[in-house]
């Protein structure tokens, strides 16, 4: 135990102590006027003058308008794999279903995977589709929380900055150094980095077998510090080819956290209030920490029906205890706890277990994160998600007191409320009715290997992770089939811009509208008190909206599981 929590505690740590070094890169990178040569070199490719300022309508629009346009040209790439170079292993192309799923997937940053990538993508697809996306998606979600920053911060009147040049300098600036750094330590640590065939290898009864292999370090540097989360191989990073030390394995937690973490300082530099960032920090982590030390103790203390099936599940010198099952050796409950926690947290998607092999309430933690979708969360979305709680807290202590509600000296008046609420009520809406949906419709249900609540949970986790564009599943759903790669495609639509795009439109409002000095009616919003405020209504906004689905899927499970009941 004192081991597991030495692990938490170390890696915590490193993840605090860089969130001021990187906030401080970030803050420079969002609020630079000088611009390298490859940089002025790609405006004049893309004929951008990086002078010209967009307001959120045409930033929001640029957003729209690059996405369509790349998810066209990937959907092409993908659909003409068969006829395309580097494909060793004459891999056909996706169907049109799968296909269209992929790239609105990567696209999104969702990176949801309903086929397995050795055996469903070439190295070029892998490379020029796959791998481009962790990048222009990723760095399109830090954009956006560039431009949501500097409009709350409210010292350029309508101007939310460029897009195109924030999109070039996250690239350039912050992902391609860091991964490039990144990859070369898993290449170190044995992760394969090639565009040679298969290998072929004679196993020990004699049989012939391949071994996939590919350009799989620069996949997983991106992977993580994108908080993407698509792996080059089925098992993801529980694959020893993706994930083969401990340390990659610490090294990929701290990737997914490096960025979401250090964004609430470079917000606080941004706002000439550092008090601001501390807590918004402080807020996400207390609730990462509370929901870690649940998936932890529930995980550790086993599964009952196995401990009946005589699974030796109890923590000794030798033996790391708890429920195994899913789970990697070499990692234990621990790691793989915190792994777990942080893939969901950072909306990354990711995984290094099984989450469908978990207890009741070790699944219902992962879950529980994606529906809130603000504990850390991933490119940007986490903290533009735990803002607009802080605009909601706002508004709420505001009409308790009888006061007009501001935040940030700007008034919070009508528009701005109901902009907020669309971006709150789009996410359960989402998650809640394309799962009413699937539980309605015989063949989707005919794609779920277990029955009962287990089942319905399966259900319920593909689209809460579509739809927080998260990407990881309860893999007991075989969800590659037309509906699912229909319905799931639009979750993660809905997800990634009915929230993205009505928040932008929120701090282009507040960046328009005057300063009002602070008097002693004005409610502080950068204390501790009202980080707890915060998360209180984070915490039971997300209880009213999503218990009862959580009560028939993973509660449910959870109870059937101590009481000793297999549902056949």
């Amino acid at each position: 135990m004192s081991a597991s929590i030495l692990q938490f505690v170390l890696l915590l740590a490193i993840m605090t102590a860089l969130v001021i070094p990187v906030g401080n890169w970030l803050y420079g990178v969002f609020a630079g006027q000088r611009h390298t040569a490859p940089e002025r070199l790609t405006y004049r490719l893309l004929g951008v003058d990086p002078a010209h300022g967009m307001n959120w309508k045409v930033y929001g629009l640029a957003i729209v308008a690059s996405n369509l346009a790349m998810l066209l040209l990937a959907y092409l790439l993908i659909r003409l794999q068969g006829v395309l170079p580097w494909n060793p292993a004459g891999l056909a192309a996706q169907s049109p279903d799968l296909a269209w799923n992929t790239v609105v997937s990567f696209m999104t940053n969702t990176n949801w995977q309903a086929y397995s990538g050795e055996q469903s993508l070439s190295y070029f697809s892998q490379m020029a589709v796959i791998t481009t996306f962790m990048f222009t998606s990723a760095a399109t979600g830090f954009a956006g929380a560039a431009a949501f920053m500097r409009g709350l911060a409210g010292k350029s009147g309508a101007n939310l900055g460029n897009f195109w040049v924030d999109i070039t300098r996250l690239i350039y600036r912050v992902l391609l150094p860091v991964c490039f750094a990144l990859a070369l330590v898993f290449v170190w640590q044995g992760m394969p980095q090639t565009l040679n065939a298969y290998a072929t290898a004679t196993t020990l009864e004699g049989a012939t077998q391949k071994i996939a292999l590919g350009p799989v370090a620069s996949l997983e540097s991106i992977k993580h510090i994108g908080t993407n989360g698509g792996g080059f191989f089925s098992m993801n990073a529980a694959h020893p080819f993706e994930n083969p030390t401990p340390l990659t394995n610490a090294l990929h937690i701290l990737s997914m956290l490096l960025i979401p973490s250090a964004l609430t300082y470079a917000f606080g530099r941004l706002l000439g209030n550092l008090k601001q960032g501390w807590v918004i920090f402080g807020g996400m982590l207390v609730m990462f920490l509370g929901f870690l030390a649940t998936v932890y103790s529930f995980e550790q203390a086993g599964n009952p029906i196995l401990s009946k099936l005589g699974a030796e599940q109890t923590m000794t010198a030798t033996h790391a205890g708890g429920n195994m099952e899913g789970k990697e050796v070499r990692f234990g409950i621990a790691q793989t706890a915190l792994f777990a926690t942080t893939t969901t947290a950072a909306t990354t998607g990711s995984v290094d277990s099984m989450h469908d092999s978990y207890t009741g309430m070790g699944g219902f933690v992962p879950m529980l994160q994606m529906m809130l979708n603000n504990v850390f969360g991933g490119k940007g979305v986490g903290f533009i998600n735990f803002v607009q709680y802080l605009i909601l807290s706002v508004f709420i202590a505001g009409l308790m007191v009888g006061r007009t509600p501001e935040f940030l000296g700007k008034k919070i008046e009508a528009r701005e409320v109901k902009l907020v609420m669309l971006a709150v009520l789009a996410h359960p809406l989402s998650i809640l009715g394309f799962t009413a949906l699937a539980a309605v419709t015989p063949g989707a249900l005919a794609s779920l290997n277990n029955p009962g609540a287990h089942g319905f949970s399966e259900i319920l986790y593909a689209y809460t992770s579509g739809t927080a564009n998260n990407g990881s599943a309860f893999a007991g759903l075989g969800a590659n089939t037309p509906f699912y790669n229909l319905t799931i495609g639009l979750a993660m639509l809905f997800g990634r811009y009915l929230t993205l795009l009505p928040m932008l439109a929120v701090a282009g409002m507040l960046a328009a509208k005057r300063r009002t000095p602070a008097n002693s009616g004005t409610l502080p919003t950068d204390t501790p008190l009202f980080g707890a405020l915060t998360v209180g209504i984070i915490l039971i906004v997300g209880a009213l909206t999503f218990l009862p689905a959580l009560t028939l899927g993973p509660i449910a499970d959870h109870l059937q599981m101590v009481q000793g009941v297999v549902v056949k």
